[in-house]
C-alpha cells in the first residue's frame, strides 16, 4: 500500500522538472538567451531576472524537498540495520547535493561563478555519488527489503551509469569549448537525476508515516513519582485486659485485635522480651 510520504519525491522530481523549463521558457521569450547561438546552460537561463528570482526561489524549495527525503531515507536504512558509517556517508552526500542545489539557486552564474560553480558540482556530481551509494548498497547487502518490482534495482544502475557518462562528457565537451553540445549534457545529467530522485518513491511505498519524537538532556528530563510511603502512626498504649499482670502500655505478641502479623511466639511473651524489635504500623 502506498502512503503518503511516497507521494514526496514523485512531486520533487515534477517540481523540478517544471522548474528548470518554465525558467527556460521565460528566458527564450525574454531573449536573454538565444537560441541561434546554441543550447544555453541551465545556469544561463536563469542568471537574469525577472527568471533569476524565480530560479532562485523554486530551487530552494526544491533543495528543502530533497533534504527531506535524504532524511527519511536515512531513516529508513536505519530500521534496516544499514552501518552507521555507511548510512551516514550517504545521508551527508544527500544533504550536500541539496545544499549545492540552493546555491546554484541564489548565486548566480553571472553574479557569483566560483560560488555558483561550487554549487553546481555538489548538485550534479555529489548528487550523482548518492544514488550509486544506494544502488552498491542494494548491490552488496541482499538481505536488505527491496521495495517495487524486480527491475528496479536495474533500471537505477542504468540511469546512474548513464550519469557518470553524461558528466564525464560534459567536462571534455565544455573543456573542448562545444559549449552546446556540454549544455545538452548537463540538462540530461539534470532529468536523469530527478527521475532517480522520483523513483525513491517505491522505497517509499512501504512508510505509513512518519512522526518526530523529542527526547530531552537527562538533566531536563521529570523526576520520576515515587509511591507515597504510609507514615506510622504513634500507636495510644494499650489498656491489658482484667485480670492480667501485663505492665501497661506494653502489647501481648499474640494479640490479635490489633491485626498485627506477628510471629508466633510463646503465649504471654510481650513486646518488652522481644526487645521492641517488631513494631506496630498502621495504614489509614
Amino acid at each position: 500500500m502506498w502512503g503518503y510520504l511516497s507521494l514526496l519525491p514523485v512531486f520533487l522530481a515534477v517540481w523540478a522538472t517544471t522548474s528548470i523549463w518554465t525558467v527556460f521558457a521565460i528566458a527564450v521569450s525574454n531573449k536573454t538567451v538565444n537560441l541561434t547561438e546554441g543550447l544555453p546552460y541551465i545556469s544561463l537561463c536563469g542568471s537574469y531576472p525577472p527568471q533569476s528570482c524565480i530560479f532562485g526561489q523554486l530551487l530552494n524549495m526544491g533543495a528543502a524537498m530533497a533534504a527531506w527525503i535524504c532524511i527519511l531515507r536515512y531513516h529508513q536504512f536505519q530500521g534496516w540495520q544499514v552501518r552507521k558509517w555507511l548510512n551516514q556517508l550517504i545521508l551527508w552526500s544527500g544533504l550536500l547535493c541539496a545544499f549545492g542545489t540552493s546555491v546554484v539557486g541564489n548565486f548566480q552564474q553571472k553574479n557569483q561563478l566560483p560560488t555558483h560553480l561550487a554549487g553546481a558540482f555538489l548538485a550534479l556530481f555529489v548528487g550523482h555519488v548518492y544514488f550509486w551509494l544506494q544502488v552498491l548498497l542494494c548491490w552488496r547487502m541482499k538481505r536488505l527489503p527491496q521495495p517495487g518490482a524486480p527491475w528496479i534495482w536495474p533500471l537505477r544502475l542504468l540511469l546512474c551509469t548513464l550519469c557518470t557518462v553524461l558528466l564525464v562528457t560534459m567536462l571534455v565537451l565544455h573543456f573542448s569549448r562545444q559549449r552546446s553540445a556540454a549544455a545538452a549534457c548537463e540538462w540530461a545529467v539534470a532529468m536523469l537525476l530527478f527521475t532517480l530522485f522520483g523513483l525513491m518513491a517505491v522505497d517509499f511505498s512501504g512508510l505509513e508515516g512518519c512522526s518526530l519524537c523529542l527526547q530531552p538532556e537527562p538533566s531536563l528530563r521529570p523526576q520520576p513519582v515515587s509511591p507515597q510511603t504510609p507514615t506510622p502512626l504513634p500507636l495510644a498504649p494499650a489498656r491489658p485486659p482484667a485480670g492480667t499482670d501485663t505492665e501497661p502500655g506494653l502489647l501481648r505478641a499474640s494479640d490479635a485485635s490489633l491485626g498485627t502479623n506477628l510471629p508466633d511466639e510463646p503465649p504471654g511473651a510481650d513486646l518488652k522480651e522481644l526487645g521492641g524489635r517488631w513494631p506496630v504500623c498502621l495504614s489509614g
